[in-house]
């Protein structure tokens, strides 16, 4: 198989496994910020067994360290807004949200990379959101959740940005471990001032704890790994473009398992249609700028 052929479908069954992730947030009952918690600190053991697997080194700058440290922190906020707002509306609401991540992504990439802004990427992006306002038409009783995903959607396309540049320097277990490691810091640093670390916060059940270390090794751990170290072959747009696929699988995953909750209108299709069309088109233009790119060059 060619290796950009292998790398694009990598990605989706990435994405598919993130649209699952949403799933495993509406099966697990306890609250946003100490799901996180469990997660990276399960995620963070998960990433370490690898890297003593693969007796990688984990000694970086210090100027590397810091990086990594406020990239954790702005993944584990990322992280509490998405489930808290899948908490607060539904899998179907947060997932279509989030997919504006896309558009955040076109606003601040050209900043962050020091290149003029490209009038396409910011056409795909607005494309992309009339696709998901014509598959949902949010009643008000979701507002609340609309806006944790749109601020979880723009930190998203934040640390996508920040990844893009520290993959360059260094292996992406390393990072993963790094930054998940922070983030459970912060988030332990945070319970211990709100007095939350007790047992109360222990007391999980069986089934909460599956769905927990699910999302901590096969959702986190391998997908987190595995996306960062796509981004040495793939632009942090593109990543961020295709994630707007995540709410189509995501949908259907929860269709099957919650059932007429989640039940789609022919509306669902049309808009997915616009989303799935958008991302082919920016790998058809991107792909011909590069040609174009190669040849003058």
């Amino acid at each position: 198989m060619e290796p950009k052929l292998k790398n694009y479908l990598h990605l989706h069954f990435i994405v598919f496994i993130w649209g699952f992730t949403a799933v495993l947030g509406k099966l697990i009952t306890i609250d946003a910020l100490p799901l996180v918690w469990y997660r990276m600190l399960l995620a963070t053991l998960c990433v370490l067994g690898f890297i003593f697997y693969r007796r990688y080194n984990l000694k970086v700058s210090r100027k590397m360290l810091f990086s990594l440290i406020f990239t954790g922190v702005i993944i584990a906020l990322h992280w509490v807004t998405f489930f808290g707002a899948i908490k607060a509306s539904n899998v179907s609401v947060a997932l279509a949200t989030m997919s504006t991540g896309a558009f955040f992504t076109a606003l601040i990439e050209p900043f962050w990379y020091k290149r003029k802004m490209l009038a396409y990427e910011i056409v795909f992006g607005l494309v992309v959101i009339f696709g998901l306002y014509i598959i949902f038409k949010v009643d008000a009783q979701y507002v609340k959740g609309i806006i944790l995903a749109l601020i979880s959607a723009l930190l998203s396309a934040i640390f996508s940005l920040m990844n893009g540049k520290l993959i360059q320097k260094e292996r992406p277990s390393v990072i993963s471990f790094y930054e998940l490691l922070s983030g459970a810091v912060f988030l332990t640093l945070y319970l211990v001032f709100k007095g939350d670390i007790n047992q109360e916060l222990l007391k999980i059940s069986s089934t909460d704890l599956l769905y927990i270390f699910i999302l901590a090794s096969v959702c986190t751990a391998y997908a987190f790994i595995a996306s960062v170290k796509l981004l040495k072959y793939i632009s942090p747009y593109t990543v961020m473009l295709t994630v707007n696929l995540e709410p189509v699988y995501g949908i259907i995953l929860a269709f099957f398992i919650f059932g007429n909750s989640e039940k789609m209108g022919p509306l669902f299709y049309l808009g997915g249609a616009i989303i799935i069309s958008t991302v082919i088109a920016n790998g058809i233009v991107k792909n011909r700028r590069r040609i174009k790119k190669a040849t003058i060059e």
